[in-house]
Order: structure tokens, then C-alpha cells, then sequence
């Protein structure tokens, strides 16, 4: 089982090797995580509630339609990005 830090940190690793210009989805951090379907699939949520408490703390940015979008505006296709890219 993935535990929360291993998400928070893999969010944190995947974006922070990109940098700012470059965004990521909440699904290459799950199957960076649990490489097999069957085991990534049940972690999105989990992911995207991670991607909530790192953009409420400011350190990634969530995007829809490639803007940074609030909290209250994150559902559908989203991306994952550190901050700074704007």
C-alpha cells in the first residue's frame, strides 16, 4: 500500500525535475507509484487530494486547460505543475 508521503513526494519529485515550464498528470504520478493498472487506478483520487494540499501550501500549481486554476475551480483533466510557470 502507498502511503500519503510517498504521493506528496512523488508529486514534489516529478515536477520539481521539470520545472516550471512543464506540467504533469495526476496519472504518470499514480503509475510512477503502482507501475499495473489494477493497482494505479485506485490511487488517483489519492493523488489528486495530495495535488490539493501541495497547492494549498503553494508549492505546485493545478491546471486546467493550461491556467492555474483555485481550489474550488479542480475537477475534470487536470495538470500538475511547481509554481512559477505562468
Amino acid at each position: 500500500m502507498t502511503d500519503d508521503a510517498s504521493i506528496t513526494a512523488e508529486i514534489l519529485r516529478q515536477t520539481g525535475d521539470l520545472g516550471p515550464k512543464k506540467s504533469i498528470t495526476p496519472e504518470e504520478v499514480a503509475r510512477a507509484l503502482a507501475p499495473d493498472e489494477a493497482t494505479w487506478r485506485p490511487l488517483m483520487h489519492r493523488v489528486r487530494i495530495a495535488a490539493l494540499a501541495l497547492q494549498a501550501t503553494g508549492q505546485i500549481e493545478i491546471l486546467r486547460k493550461g491556467k492555474p486554476v483555485p481550489r474550488e475551480e479542480v475537477r475534470g483533466v487536470i495538470r500538475l505543475r511547481t509554481c512559477g510557470g505562468g
